[in-house]
């Protein structure tokens, strides 16, 4: 398979990140207008001066990818609530910060203070990008474990068999779907060695029951076929997936790693 888990990154651009999670790899919103590299901006960023402002800003950065030997496409720019700080979506790499100039990029949060709960100024932007990456899946390509009685909730999780906090939510999959939450799993090894384990569960022609065994550590017969695992690895590190179990609601917000069935319920009925 022709994807290099390692060099996916814009990290490997900008070398420095170092990402964090359960199971890692191996081992009032201020609203704007967007505008994209072939097309104007609408809404509040409508006007010819923000319009010229932001495309200015997709030019400088693009030549200034050029320099750095950086070949990612800039797919779209936005505006955040914080002065002179966009959100700049790229094509196959999680979404960064830059500043009006273009002459510095951001990987992170950026959290905004003043209140008692701290605001990721990110997590609505991030959230509505997800949710239209989520919604291009299609229902055959991913495993899903149905909600028992009534759906109250759809969650989409980034899984890798090999991963122990991902077997600890599987074991807990009953009481989940007993909540009336139906479980839709994605793809995403955490390493090239563990690719063919999660070719062999995708190509099983029983994949939930491929999957049941190989979550548990069983045996699970080669397959070979056209398969989605490494589109779904991609899907994963556009959403900026570092480890998992990732899971998200149906909206492309980010609930967390490992969740008990009572937290993830009260995370997604909150």
């Amino acid at each position: 398979m022709a994807f290099t888990h390692s060099k996916i990154f814009l990290a490997c651009a900008l070398t420095s990140t170092i990402f964090l999670s359960a199971c890692s790899k191996s081992d009032d919103e201020k609203k704007a207008g967007t505008l994209t590299a072939s097309a104007p901006a609408t809404g509040e960023a409508s006007n010819l001066s923000e319009r010229n402002a932001q495309h200015r800003l997709i030019q400088t950065l693009t030549e200034h990818f050029k320099t750095a030997g950086i070949t990612a496409k800039i797919e779209s720019v936005q505006p955040t609530e914080v002065p002179n700080l966009f959100w700049v979506s790229v094509e196959g790499m999680p979404a960064i910060y830059a500043t009006a100039d273009g002459k510095y990029i951001i990987q992170g949060d950026v959290i905004r203070l003043g209140t008692k709960q701290l605001v990721n100024v990110s997590e609505p932007l991030q959230a509505a990008s997800n949710k239209a990456l989520l919604a291009q899946l299609k229902p055959e390509d991913l495993i899903i474990y149905k909600a028992k009685g009534k759906t109250k909730h759809v969650i989409y999780v980034f899984t890798d068999v090999s991963c122990p906090y991902c077997h600890k939510l599987h074991e807990h999959l009953d009481e989940i779907n007993a909540k009336g939450i139906e479980v839709r799993y994605i793809a995403w090894p955490r390493g090239e060695e563990f690719i063919p384990a999660m070719e062999n569960v995708w190509c099983s022609k029983d994949r939930q029951a491929a999957f049941n065994k190989a979550i548990a550590g069983e045996h699970v017969d080669s397959a070979i076929c056209k398969n989605p695992v490494s589109d779904q690895y991609q899907l994963g590190v556009k959403m900026g997936v570092n480890g998992t179990p990732a899971i998200y609601n149906a909206e492309g917000l980010y609930l967390g790693g490992y969740l008990t069935p009572d937290e993830l319920s009260n995370r997604l009925n909150n």
